[in-house]
């Protein structure tokens, strides 16, 4: 009701538009015409006046005849300045032009809508066009309209870039596996495709890193040696066939390289837990020789000194998620599921009021098996 009020005001404001200068206009015309009319009234007076003179002997003959041809001039210039049917003709045009807006400019637009626009639409929720703009069918329809114009353009490279991962999010590995190789043919190589593909192949054979993808990883390694994907998924590739060290070791170098805020750091931790190899950062070339003419037990001594350490500086400052878990761990290795346990609460209280980091926690701890 409110759409058919507003468009009601709108008719009004277009015909009020249309009428306002034509009105105006009329009213000028008429002030014209009546000082016209009384110009022409004063010119008939003074001729009149004149042969009231003559006839009186107050002026002479040629005065008066002087005086009759310049009012006369000034007469018929003053009749001749507007033609007489002018206001008559000016009105018909106003009379339907004033029709012409009331009635043509409403049905001129009914007209126009009825074909063009949904009058009998039902009304649809903001919420529900909101779900309905974040639904899989939404996707869907966009990734028909990117392949209807890429059957159209098959060398527009950025079609491909962007379809591509669309795919992949749809669970269509193999459609997406097409794209991204259609991607580095059209624009050309980078180690963030390469891994890109490789990823695609891997979910397409179901998760296994198959020769075919070992490959894609590879290059994109060549490519940029530290390009996390491709380091993680050749990490991968090194479990699943056994590997396990070289995979840890594959992992420790990433995570030695990776930003403190990075999204992946939690997956790669719990991989690098998942093979058995220890979060705890490289011990110096100097602590390794001297760790080499220890007995057991001044080694056993030297880890717990260097566990004490890290938990003196965690409560300290307890926002380092990976340190935690290093902690976690440490005392899991030396066979202290006590304080294991302890470290994971204090942990969560830490990180409490940040929930990434929270959620960062949760899955490592899951991996090491102290879920809850």
């Amino acid at each position: 009701m409110t759409l058919w009020f507003v468009f009601a005001l709108m008719t009004v404001a277009a015909i009020f538009a249309v009428l306002w200068p034509l009105g105006r206009g009329a009213r000028a015309e008429s002030q014209d015409t009546e000082n016209q009319g009384s110009e022409v009234a004063v010119y008939k007076d003074q001729l009149t006046e004149i042969e009231r003179d003559l006839a009186t002997g107050l002026i002479a003959a040629p005065e008066a005849e002087a005086a009759r041809v310049e009012i006369g001039r000034r007469l018929l210039a003053a009749a001749s300045s507007g033609p007489a049917l002018a206001p008559k003709s000016s009105l018909n045009w106003r009379r339907a032009a004033a029709v012409l807006a009331f009635a043509g400019l409403p049905l001129v637009a009914i007209g126009v809508y009825m074909p063009l626009g949904s009058p009998r639409l039902q009304d649809f929720p903001l919420a529900q066009r909101e779900r309905g703009s974040g639904s899989g069918m939404a996707l869907e329809n966009l990734v028909v309209q990117v392949q209807q114009h890429l059957e159209k353009n098959p060398t527009d490279g950025r079609g491909w870039n962007v379809l591509a991962p669309v795919l992949a999010r749809l669970g269509r590995f193999d459609d997406a596996v097409r794209a991204y190789r259609n991607s580095l043919t059209y624009n050309g190589e980078s180690s963030e495709r390469r891994a890109d593909l490789g990823e695609a192949i891997s979910a397409a054979a179901g998760g296994v890193v198959t020769a075919e993808a070992k490959t894609e990883f590879e290059r994109a390694h060549a490519l940029n040696a530290d390009d996390p994907k491709a380091n993680y998924f050749l990490g991968l590739a090194a479990e699943q066939d056994g590997r396990k060290d070289d995979a840890a070791a594959i992992w420790r170098a990433l995570l030695a390289k990776a930003p403190a805020d990075a999204p992946w750091r939690p997956l790669v931790q719990s991989s690098l837990a998942r093979v058995g190899g220890s979060t705890v950062p490289a011990l110096s070339d100097e602590t390794i020789a001297a760790a080499k003419d220890m007995n057991e037990g001044d080694r056993g001594a030297m880890v717990r000194g260097m566990v004490e350490r890290l938990a003196t500086r965690l409560k300290q400052n307890g926002d380092d998620v990976e340190g935690w878990l290093r902690l976690v761990r440490a005392y899991l290795v030396m066979g202290d599921r006590d304080k294991a346990m302890g470290a994971s609460t204090d942990a969560r209280q830490a990180v409490a009021n940040d929930a990434e980091r929270l959620r960062q926690l949760n899955e490592g701890l899951k991996t090491l098996g102290l879920d809850g």
